[in-house]
């Protein structure tokens, strides 16, 4: 199998590298140059029709783009340690965080990414003033996530789990395009510090 790879900053790539370095599993890969491109390129496109890295092309062919859909693939292939949970609970609890994550925090990053950062400013149908106006949410965004992790180590309970993959790579991108943590949310920057401290964090 080959993994369809784009070097930081960009989010969605890491999450499968962190995964897979948490797992122990090496992961043949291709470097796609966001800045060149290449995601759009037609034999890109022709793999993943959405223009978007990352995708994992198996040995048969068959390709498996979205992140999420590729590290369900992973962990299926390699089950410990249980990234998505093993019992019903802990599947509900990493879901309904890994959803949080992806619902309140995400969207408003990628409104101020899409529509106000430099790099961003050639694409079509930009809108400046909703841009600006999602920095003040991804700051309540930040603020929800510091109150549910005041007291816990991890996210989604006992353990590390995909939802704190997630969350580190979402609000690590957010930090890269000047969303920063507000001074306040102390048990986010801490849980944040930890995550750092992880060797999967370098991946």
């Amino acid at each position: 199998m080959l993994f369809y790879d784009s070097p930081n900053p960009a989010p969605n790539p890491r999450r499968v590298r962190i995964f897979a370095a948490e797992k122990g599993i090496e992961l043949p890969s291709k470097e796609i140059s966001i800045p060149k491109r290449e995601q759009k390129s037609p034999e890109y496109v022709a793999k993943n029709p959405r223009g978007q890295t990352p995708i994992l092309e198996l040995d048969d062919g068959t390709v498996i783009a979205e992140s999420v859909a590729i590290m369900r693939y992973l962990e299926a292939q390699h089950p410990e340690p249980a990234l998505f949970g093993s019992t019903a609970l802990e599947i509900a609890r990493i879901e309904m965080w890994s959803r949080r994550v992806e619902l309140i925090l995400m969207p408003t990053v990628g409104a101020v990414w899409v529509h106000t950062h430099p790099f961003t400013a050639a694409l079509p149908g930009r809108n400046k003033e909703w841009g600006e106006a999602n920095r003040p949410r991804a700051a309540d965004a930040m603020r929800f996530f510091d109150e549910s992790l005041e007291g816990c180590e991890f996210l989604a309970g006992e353990a590390f789990s995909v939802a704190d993959i997630l969350l580190l790579t979402t609000l690590d991108f957010a930090h890269f395009i000047g969303l920063e943590t507000p001074y306040e949310c102390k048990a986010l920057a801490d849980w944040h510090d930890r995550m750092l401290a992880r060797p999967s964090a370098k991946a």
